[in-house]
Order: C-alpha cells, then structure tokens, then sequence
C-alpha cells in the first residue's frame, strides 16, 4: 500500500518535500496506492485506484461544514446533548479519536474547548493542514482556537495525560459504519487501509474513563454492541447513530 507525497505545481514542491521528509513517505514509487497532495486547497489524499473516489481532506470552512457551521441546529444537535451543552455548560472536551475533526469542530463551534488526538500520521497530517488553513479564515479562526491538536497515540496520550483533565472524553470509534452518506463511504474507503478498525476500543473506553472527570460518550452506528467493558448509564439514540453516555459527575455551569 504505497503512498508519495505529490506537489501539484512547483510552488509547492517545498512544502511536498517538507511532509515527505516529515511522514517518511517517498515522492515518487512504482504503482503508488494513494498519493498526497499539496497544492493550492492544500493537503489531500486521494487514492489512485480505478473508480476511486476523489480526494479527501480536513475541512473546516465550506460545504457541508458551513452548512452545519450555520443551520446544524446549535444545542439542539445530538452530539451536544450527549457531551452536556446546557445553558451556561460548555465542557472541556477531548476527543481521542479525531479523524478529520467535524464533531470536533461542532463542538467548538458550540463554544467548548476541544482537544483532538490523532494517532494516525496522514490522518493527522490532514487535520493539522485543515486547522492551519481555517485559521486563516475570519469566520472560523475564532472556533478553530478552541481546537487543540495532539499527534499520538489515545490510549498512551490518555494514560500519560498531566494537563488538566477533561470534563468530558469523546471517543468514535472506526467500525464497520453502515451510514449510506457518499461522503462517509469516501472517506471510510480512504481510512480504512490505513487505521484500519480500532480493535483495541476496550482499552480506549478504560483510558477514557479513567481520565474524563464528569462524562465519557462513545459513539456508535445505532444497532452496534456497547464496547466491552462498563455498561452505558444511557443512551441517545438518532436514525442511524447512537451515542453512549458514561456519566461520572453532574456537569454544572461555570462559577458554580
């Protein structure tokens, strides 16, 4: 599964060169897998395959972010419910299983403040470029400062955490996703030959619980099993998502 790292115009062969050297992944190969590329939208893996999809990258400014940035329904949403947004609650989040951040960034959005790890290198590659580009954008920069990226491992980030701990860890692991959406499709074709499934969810929901102060929220597709482990105090449940809420201590507003 060989991955380059191409620069689509000369004025980017610096940077190309630059998360070649970073990522470890070479320019050029024979019959190349995926390739990732710098160019004027910035970083994105696209997969060379026949009837592939196109590319993918983190996004934090148009489409469908903007779209849920500006109609997504505030509070109301789902994902706000499940991590404790109330009237004068904005947790402290972290989310251990970043991806390309979205519910990270709906969270910010909300007004919390969002740790993101990824373990992944290209994944995180992507997020890292995307927070880069959108603070550079008056409209979101204000929402990405909340937004806090770490690069590692969850479970060892988690262990060895000695900042101050989050209110609230939010975990969303990859898994056999049945959402009919071409964008999940895109993307969990793409992610998939790289981070794979997290077999190792059990451990994640320990490190977590363990950490967190008020709250853990796993999400899941709605007819999934509960991750091994505690059982789920309850539970929000949506057309084809469910989150798991692990309550510890009740979340209260700010002064209090």
């Amino acid at each position: 599964m060989l991955t380059i790292v191409e620069s689509l115009a000369p004025e980017f062969e610096t940077e190309a060169q630059a998360w070649s050297t970073r990522l470890g992944l070479p320019r050029v190969g024979e019959k190349p897998a995926f390739a990732l590329q710098v160019g004027p939208q910035g970083l994105r893996l696209l997969d060379l395959g026949e009837e592939a999809p196109g590319p993918i990258q983190a996004d934090f400014i148009g489409g469908a972010v903007a779209h849920r940035r500006q109609f997504g329904g505030g509070a109301g949403q789902m994902i706000a419910k499940a991590v404790g947004v109330q009237p004068g609650i904005r947790p402290a989040v972290m989310d251990a299983t970043a991806g390309l951040g979205r519910d990270a960034f709906v969270l910010a959005t909300l007004g919390c403040s969002v740790t993101l790890i990824e373990r992944n290198p290209i994944v995180g590659a992507l997020l890292e470029d995307g927070l880069r580009r959108a603070s550079l954008e008056p409209a979101v920069a204000p929402i990405t400062a909340l937004m806090t990226l770490h690069l590692g491992d969850a479970i060892d980030t988690m262990r060895n955490w000695t900042s101050a701990p989050p209110e609230v860890v939010y975990l969303d692991p990859m898994f056999p996703h049945r959402d009919k959406s071409a964008l999940v499709k895109k993307e969990m074709r793409l992610f998939r030959p790289f981070v794979g499934d997290d077999d190792d969810a059990p451990e994640l929901l320990a490190a977590a619980l363990a950490l967190a102060t008020h709250r853990v929220v796993v999400k899941r597709p709605r007819k999934a099993p509960v991750i091994d482990g505690l059982t789920p105090g309850y539970s929000l449940e949506g057309k084809s998502s469910r989150y798991d809420i692990y309550p510890k201590r009740k979340l209260m507003p700010q002064g209090r």
